[in-house]
């Protein structure tokens, strides 16, 4: 027997030992906290597969249903690989989010990291994702939404609005998808839609993308591994038009450089590398052409179904119309924007029973005791957004599309007749921080006022030249993204509506 063999059988019965104790202390400490009921399913894997299996994007899940009716609303489980804490609780999640950075931060799985890249905003915590959703919201701060994002978002909607041909079938998804993608393109990179290299950096983004929503196995033949590969060549293309811009920068002067799109204002503006610009320009992609676009597609799927709801639209969108007849303008402006009061009652209805964000990914810093539970640190925390916008006890028949809802704090009161709803009653708690699309605390949205007016300038040109209907069955799914397996196929009509 040589020495290492001998210093092995000699020290493994030690090591056993060890662990066997070490095991003995954790099971005496596990008893001290109250961990909320659940279940953690399979070795490592735990309950992951049950909980991410494909279902309607209007309801919270069977998984969800389930365990909450068994457990509550905050159970524990065992997910993506990590003992986590599941929160259908409101008032939990509102407190996870009030909270970032002090008691729990952002913890996504490093596949998303990977994919995203780590200097991505979504991944990002502390001060380094302060400095970039501070870049973020410079570039989307309430002027420039009001002096030129508004135009940009007009002139895209109704680049797509006028290639729609009489009775043809097509995708509104992809649809959406397309003008969400040209808006970005063109803001973040000043792309035009239609030129050859934007059409190809459109192909890379859509193999992409399939591989966001992918199981994450880096393989041969995996829509990851190709998803990876998109990357790179996504990301070889915006450091072109770095080096680009560079060049001209150092040609004409840092100060008289136009800085119209994301990528000018960044270089002129922030010292970051180029890695993470690289980054930063790919996660805003990303996040203001998914769940935008995503957002778009469940208003006309939700409309087309409610002729009360689309009447309403119409008539506030014509008095806009109107009025601007009168005084020969053609272009919306932002007040015109503001009096669309009902439209943006019909963007919270959609975000709301669509569920865009379904959960968010967090983990405890702290050991944390809320509700008598205890959170131990380290453990993943998981608020499910869907969950509390199908509460019951938080929204009356949250299963209907009522944009109602939410006009005069929940009450609609003469108005009901209005809404597709027929008249349901749709009241909402007086604590509207529970309805948080656009997540919460310091990681708030930054495009989450792009977005808003993106949806409401599609939907005022949508419901005033066109007529639609389903021409097939389709419903929105979350897989766990939330996407239309049929693409949403729809035939159009047009209508003139002379103000």
């Amino acid at each position: 027997m040589s020495e290492m063999e001998f210093l092995f059988f000699f020290l493994l019965p030690s090591v056993l030992l060890a662990l066997i104790f070490v095991e003995i202390l954790i099971k005496r400490k596990l008893p001290t906290l109250n961990l909320p009921p659940g279940n953690m399913g399979l070795p490592f894997i735990g309950e992951t597969l049950g909980y991410l299996k494909p279902y309607s994007a209007t309801t919270m899940g069977e998984f969800m249903e389930q365990h909450i009716s068994r457990f509550g609303k905050i159970y524990k489980s065992n997910l993506f690989g990590e003992r986590t804490v599941v929160s259908a609780d409101s008032g939990l999640n509102l407190f996870i989010l009030q909270n970032e950075g002090k008691l729990f931060e952002c913890s996504y799985p490093r596949s998303i990291g990977g994919i995203l890249g780590k200097w991505s905003m979504l991944v990002l915590v502390g001060d380094m994702h302060r400095h970039m959703r501070t870049i973020s919201l410079n570039f989307l701060s309430h002027k420039r939404l009001r002096t030129h994002l508004l135009k940009e978002v007009e002139r895209h909607t109704l680049l797509v609005l006028n290639s729609w041909k009489e009775n043809c079938t097509f995708s509104a998804q992809d649809e959406a998808k397309k003008f969400t993608f040209n808006l970005m393109a063109k803001n973040i990179m000043s792309l035009d839609p239609g030129e050859q290299e934007t059409e190809h950096l459109k192909k890379e983004y859509v193999t992409f993308m399939k591989g966001v929503v992918s199981a994450p196995l880096n393989l041969p033949g995996t829509a990851y591994r190709r998803a990876l590969k998109s990357r790179s060549t996504i990301l070889k293309f915006i450091e072109g038009k770095m080096n680009e811009r560079t060049l001209k920068m150092k040609n004409n002067g840092r100060e008289d450089t136009e800085e119209d799109d994301l990528l000018g204002w960044v270089l002129k503006h922030s010292n970051l590398s180029t890695e993470q610009i690289l980054d930063l320009i790919l996660s805003l992609l990303f996040a203001g052409h998914e769940t935008s676009s995503v957002a778009i597609a469940l208003a006309i799927y939700f409309l087309q179904d409610c002729p009360l709801t689309l009447q309403r639209l119409r008539e506030e969108h014509l008095a806009i119309v109107r009025a601007k007849h009168k005084s020969g303008e053609r272009e919306l402006n932002w007040n015109d924007y503001k009096k669309m009061e009902f439209t943006q009652c019909v963007i919270s209805e959609t975000l709301r029973l669509g569920n865009v964000v379904r959960f968010l990914h967090r983990k405890a810093l702290k050991d944390v005791r809320y509700k008598g539970y205890d959170i131990p640190r380290g453990w993943k925390v998981l608020p499910v957004v869907a969950a509390v916008n199908l509460d019951p006890s938080i929204f009356d028949h949250p299963h209907l599309f009522n944009p109602c809802r939410w006009q005069n704090n929940g009450k609609c009161g003469s108005s009901s007749s209005s809404c597709c709803s027929s008249g349901a009653a749709s009241n909402i708690t007086n604590n509207n921080n529970c309805f948080t699309p656009f997540g919460g605390g310091p990681r708030l949205c930054a495009g989450s006022e792009l977005a808003k007016l993106e949806m409401a300038v599609f939907i005022h040109h949508l419901v005033l030249n066109y007529h639609w209907q389903l021409a097939d069955f389709d419903q929105p799914f979350a897989f766990p993204f939330v996407d239309f397996p049929k693409g949403l196929p729809i035939r159009v009509q047009r209508q003139i509506l002379v103000p």
